[in-house]
């Protein structure tokens, strides 16, 4: 008589498995506009399952836009040795960031980067973790690093937008949206702060004005000042719209060079946080800025935006935004560096002053609402509390 066998068990699919995570890390060590346009992402992530809770690991850079993505339950921020940073971590934060990892007990991690950078070493973090799924792009195979993994192809044979880029990356394993918008809370209290920061400064708070924000955090992002300058010249008086340039602190002399040259602009160096600069953005009635990460916030905010766009990387104009995008093109474009290594700066130098305020005044032409984001009311808040937040980039 044959012998009975119980059978095994059910071996659950990659899918199912990923169905069933709760807590889930979202690995984005990059800049704050990196963070903005992997937000659709999260948000496919977080309704893909029930009761899912989202920790973002960020860095100091990206780290602040947490407190304004509604999918974000949790921030830890971390400088990773394998990011640039002015001076190197030390040793001690990796094993403190493992030891919170640990005791995090995550069910599952993304790790998202764009194409040039690898996602192995924050793999391996995550595998030492004991974080059993972890997906993301690896160029190479990730053998056990990686539980799930999508074959890096860009920049060829495909090249993406970077939303889009992130969007497939969680769908390959079932998390998907309709809506692909980049998410920014705005909060009361902000606008409160920003408003009367402007009353300070003699900006009359009812009407939209033009923000421009000529910094960036790579040289080889910043258009001219003198042709920043020249540009605004010719169109800033035509609406009889206050303009105001915004940027860090450590931008100070960069916008008093640009307000010198503009009668009547107002600087606010190192003013405004990244939350009342948003609220400054969403009333605005136009954005003029390099490809930086006000950029994105204020396409978050649906602000009409003229970019001058570096021809460094094809993935981040404006998304889903009235906007132009303002380029000279190169034989050396997509060159992914922070500094002009040609050192001519063609790809914004070549851009005219003349084209950019025929692009803004087309901007206000096509988009001019007479109340477009200028009352409170017009602004949708929030005032939960905010996320926990724990810093781990000691020195």
């Amino acid at each position: 008589m044959m012998r009975s066998h119980a059978l095994p068990p059910p071996v659950h699919s990659a899918r199912e498995a990923w169905a069933a995570a709760r807590r889930i890390l979202c690995v984005r060590l990059d800049a704050l506009g990196d963070v903005l346009m992997t937000t659709p992402a999260l948000r496919a992530l977080k309704a893909a399952g029930t009761g899912r809770e989202l920790t973002l690991l960020a860095s100091p850079a990206g780290a602040p836009a947490a407190r304004h993505v509604p999918d974000i339950d949790h921030v830890l921020v971390y400088e990773a040795p394998w990011v640039k940073y002015p001076h190197p971590p030390e040793p001690a934060a990796f094993e403190t960031l493992l030891s919170t990892l640990r005791a995090g007990r995550y069910d599952a991690a993304v790790i998202f980067t764009v194409y040039s950078q690898s996602a192995l070493p924050a793999a391996m973090l995550c595998w030492q973790a004991g974080i059993p799924l972890r997906l993301a792009y690896s160029r190479e195979n990730p053998y056990h690093l990686l539980s799930d993994w999508e074959p890096e192809r860009e920049p060829e044979p495909l090249l993406r937008h970077e939303v889009v880029r992130q969007l497939e990356l969680v769908a390959s394993v079932g998390a998907r949206t309709g809506d692909t918008r980049m998410a920014f809370r705005l909060h009361a209290e902000d606008d409160a702060r920003a408003l009367r920061i402007l009353h300070a400064a003699g900006v009359d708070a009812e009407r939209g004005w033009i923000v421009v924000h000529p910094g960036a955090s790579a040289a080889s992002r910043r258009y001219p000042i003198a042709q920043y300058a020249a540009a605004l010249r010719r169109f800033a008086h035509v609406r009889h719209r206050p303009v105001l340039v915004t940027g860090s602190a450590a931008e100070r002399t960069l916008i008093e060079e640009l307000v010198a040259q503009l009668p009547g602009a107002v600087g606010l160096a190192g003013t405004l946080s990244i939350g009342e600069l948003a609220c400054v953005l969403a009333r605005a009635a136009l954005l003029v800025a390099n490809n930086t990460g006000p950029t994105h916030i204020a396409a978050a905010l649906g602000t009409p935006t003229v970019v001058l766009y570096a021809l460094t990387n094809p993935q981040h104009t404006p998304w889903q935004v009235p906007h132009r995008v303002l380029t000279h093109d190169v034989p050396c474009r997509w060159c992914y560096r922070s500094v002009c290594v040609s050192g001519h700066h063609d790809c914004l130098r070549g851009v005219r002053p003349e084209d950019v305020a025929r692009a803004a005044l087309e901007l206000l032409e096509e988009t001019r609402v007479p109340s477009r984001a200028v009352t409170a009311e017009a602004c949708v808040f929030d005032n939960r509390r905010p996320r926990q937040e724990e810093r781990l980039c000691t020195r």
